[in-house]
């Protein structure tokens, strides 16, 4: 670990040109260590750009880059940008095997440990060419995960899944983030998502940062709101207030309705416990998309 405080990185005054074209221009932001750190913006706003220039892929016109974490060390920085660079031909397992050489790293019981953290420790010999859109952003991650990195970095890992394999990843981040303190910068096209998964937010418009804030701020903003449906709403209402969430209950259409951040895991586990079954979950207001139509207006499109 760093000596440098409770950041683990901090972008300085960036900009990047190509030719006459800027795409950055004097970007500023600071990573806290551990977080989860969406960055939300427009198509074409600079995300990827800014992404590629942290995980070392691009060089900055001008303005520095500072790590919290030797960054010279391969595989401190663990990256997924754009598309997930994957053998198709061979097998999870294999991919991972050239992961480990293209890094000098030994093989040992860690590169099975990665494939089981990822829920692929069992897709044996199968190609991975043959995998589901889902079974290969999660290669991706346990790929970007070689060498226990500080930090992943993930460009828009949800993009075209299915319900089920969001809900997937969005798990295994959680776990990730929590179970091996690695700090994740993520961007998503889908800010309800989003919305449940990251501790921080960069509003990022036109190559330029114009807000950031945590979550618990977003919170206060307006309060997202969501609705809970359950057999047994009267149960679940004291599980949601221990979890800080602002519940009321509708004895008419029997929905729960609650106010908060909230981690939606952390949640179905604990009603889980107190023997509540959560049906589904409907999320009417995402304040993440309020917030950024009312910063740069137009369409939330990140």
């Amino acid at each position: 670990m760093s000596e440098n405080g409770d950041f683990i990185i901090k972008i300085n005054d960036i900009s990047k040109d190509y030719g006459k074209f800027r795409a950055l221009e004097s970007m500023s932001f600071t990573v806290p260590r551990g977080s989860i750190y969406g960055l939300v913006g427009r198509n074409g706003a600079g995300k990827t750009t800014i992404m590629r220039i942290i995980s070392g892929l691009q060089s900055p016109t001008k303005g520095t880059v500072e790590y919290g974490f030797d960054n010279k060390k391969l595989g401190n920085v663990g990256a997924l940008v754009e598309l997930p660079s994957i053998y198709s031909n061979y097998s999870a397992k294999d991919n991972l095997i050239f992961q480990y050489i293209n890094l000098g790293l030994k093989i040992d019981g860690s590169l099975d440990e990665n494939l089981r953290f990822v829920g692929l420790g069992n897709t044996g010999s199968k190609r991975a060419g043959k995998f589901s859109l889902g079974m290969r952003q999660r290669l991706g991650i346990a790929m970007a995960m070689c060498g226990n990195p500080e930090v992943l970095i993930l460009d828009e890992p949800i993009n075209g899944l299915d319900p089920q394999g969001i809900i997937q990843i969005r798990d295994l981040l959680i776990k990730l983030n929590k179970e091996k303190g690695i700090t994740i910068i993520i961007s998503s096209h889908i800010l309800s998502e989003l919305s449940k998964l990251a501790t921080d937010f960069a509003f990022i418009e036109a190559g330029k940062v114009i807000k950031e804030i945590k979550a618990e701020e977003l919170e206060n903003v307006g309060g997202l709101v969501t609705e809970f449906y359950t057999g047994t709403p009267e149960q679940l209402i004291p599980v949601l207030n221990a979890k800080g969430l602002k519940a009321t209950f509708d004895p008419e259409s029997r929905v729960v309705t609650a106010k908060g951040y909230y981690n939606l895991t952390n949640i179905v586990t604990a009603a889980s416990e107190a023997g509540v079954n959560i049906a589904r979950v409907v999320t009417r207001e995402t304040d993440l998309e309020t917030y950024f139509v009312k910063l740069v207006g137009g369409e939330s499109n990140a």
